[in-house]
C-alpha cells in the first residue's frame, strides 16, 4: 500500500517553527499537501521550516500569528487563502508548558496556558471551518498530551488545557460528521523537543519502550487521521506503551 495521498490540498499547521510541528509540516509535505508554517516569535526558524517543506516540491509560507490572538488569527487565515488557496487541513499545533507545582502555578498563568493551548484552537477552527463545510472536505488535528488523562509533568494548568482540547475534538467532530469534515487529536507523550531539555533519561525510563518518542512518529500519527475518510472523534495515543503503566 503506497502512503496517504494529500496532493492538491493545503495545510495550515500551527506552531511549525520547530519540534513536533516542524516534523508534521514535513510529512504533509512529503505527502503532497502545501503548508502553512505558522509561528509566534521564532521567524528564522519558521523561515527555515518552509525552505524544508519547498526542498520536497511544495509550497509554502510562514506567517506569524499568536494563535490566542483573534484578529491575528483572522489575518493569518486570510493572508494564507489569498496566497495557496483555501486552508483543507488544519493541525492545531501551537501550545506553551510552562512547569509549575500547583502552588507556584499563578492566575494569568493558568489563563495563558488555557488561552493558547484551548482558545488558540477553537479561533483557528472558526476560522477554516466556513470554508471546509462548504466544500464539504476537511480535516482537523488537533494535538493534545498523555497529561489530558494522566498527571503529566508540566502541571494542572496544562493538564486542563489539554483535556479541554480534546473535549473541543468530540464536540466538533460529533458535530460535522455528515459534512466531510473529520476532527480527531493526536495526544504525544514523552517525545524528544525543547520542552523535554531536563532529565531525559529518567524519563525514557518511565517509557515501557525504553526511550522518548521522535517528533517524525507524532507526525506519522498525524497523517494517518489527515488521510482517513472515515475516522473522527478519536484520539490517538503515541507514548511508547505509557497507557501499560
Amino acid at each position: 500500500m503506497s502512503g496517504p495521498d494529500l496532493g492538491g490540498r493545503v495545510a495550515l499547521v500551527t506552531g511549525a517553527s520547530r519540534g513536533i510541528g516542524r516534523a508534521i509540516a514535513l510529512a504533509l509535505a512529503a505527502a503532497g499537501a502545501d503548508v502553512i508554517v505558522n509561528y509566534h516569535r521564532e521567524a528564522a526558524a519558521a523561515e527555515a521550516a518552509a525552505d524544508a517543506v519547498r526542498g520536497l516540491g511544495r509550497r509554502a509560507l510562514a506567517l506569524g500569528a499568536d494563535v490566542a490572538d483573534a484578529a491575528a488569527v483572522t489575518a493569518m487565515a486570510a493572508q494564507a487563502e489569498a496566497t495557496l488557496g483555501a486552508i483543507d487541513i488544519l493541525v492545531n499545533n501551537a501550545g506553551i508548558a510552562l512547569r509549575r507545582s500547583p502552588e507556584a502555578l499563578t492566575e494569568a498563568e493558568f489563563a495563558r496556558t488555557v488561552a493558547v493551548n484551548l482558545t488558540g484552537a477553537f479561533l483557528c477552527i472558526q476560522q477554516v471551518l466556513p470554508g471546509m463545510r462548504r466544500r464539504r472536505w476537511g480535516r482537523i488535528v488537533n494535538i493534545s498530551s498523555g497529561a489530558a488523562r494522566g498527571a503529566g509533568v508540566i502541571g494542572v494548568h496544562y493538564n486542563a488545557s489539554k483535556a479541554g482540547l480534546e473535549g473541543l475534538t468530540r464536540g466538533y467532530a460529533a458535530r460535522l460528521a455528515g459534512e466531510g469534515v473529520t476532527v480527531n487529536a493526536v495526544a504525544p507523550s514523552l517525545i524528544e523537543t525543547d520542552m523535554l531539555a531536563e532529565g531525559r533519561e529518567a524519563l525514557a525510563r518511565r517509557v515501557p519502550l525504553g526511550r522518548l518518542g521522535r517528533p517524525e512518529e507524532v507526525a506519522e500519527a498525524v497523517l494517518l487521521v489527515a488521510a482517513n475518510a472515515y475516522m473522527t472523534g478519536q484520539t490517538v495515543q503515541v507514548n511508547g506503551g505509557m497507557h501499560f503503566t
